[in-house]
């Protein structure tokens, strides 16, 4: 890998912060991938999670399922373990911003009407990651000390 490449996309100068935000928002997108994809904590796994995104839309939607699925659940595990933080973060973000235009928009901002309040939120602290990095207390960081 080029030693400049891998510096811009493994360097982080944050602290304690990208790991405070990267944890708990990784693994809740790690969780709602899980839901799409094997149908763990009450999700309705790729079948019917691609019957429901045909329904509004958004097809092919098996393949959307497992798009979106991976996204999360892959992004969010790489996220959590500070792996690859900045492309985990911008696939995540890219992911939540499609769940915002194509499934609540409509509904005003507020969760309790299926607003996009939820998804405005992880798609803003993916943003800020993708930006900042994964931080001192990443994978990231001891890629690049062997890069």
């Amino acid at each position: 890998m080029n030693s400049t490449f891998a510096q811009k996309l493994l360097h982080s100068d944050a602290g304690f912060a990208a790991l405070i935000l990267r944890v708990p928002v990784g693994l809740i997108l790690a969780a709602h991938g899980a839901q799409k994809l094997f149908g763990w904590f009450g999700g309705y796994g790729l079948e019917g999670t691609g019957q429901w995104m045909a329904s509004i839309g958004l097809e092919p939607g098996f393949l959307m399922a497992l798009a979106a699925g991976s996204a999360e659940f892959f992004g969010g595990l790489a996220l959590a373990m500070g792996l690859l933080s900045r492309p985990a973060a911008i696939v995540s973000a890219f992911t939540m911003l499609v769940a915002i235009f194509a499934v609540h928009i409509d509904n005003g901002l507020f969760m309790s009407n299926n607003g996009y309040e939820y998804a405005l939120t992880l798609f803003v602290v993916s943003l800020a990651l993708a930006v900042q990095g994964g931080g001192r207390f990443s994978l990231d960081r001891a890629l690049l000390s062997k890069a």
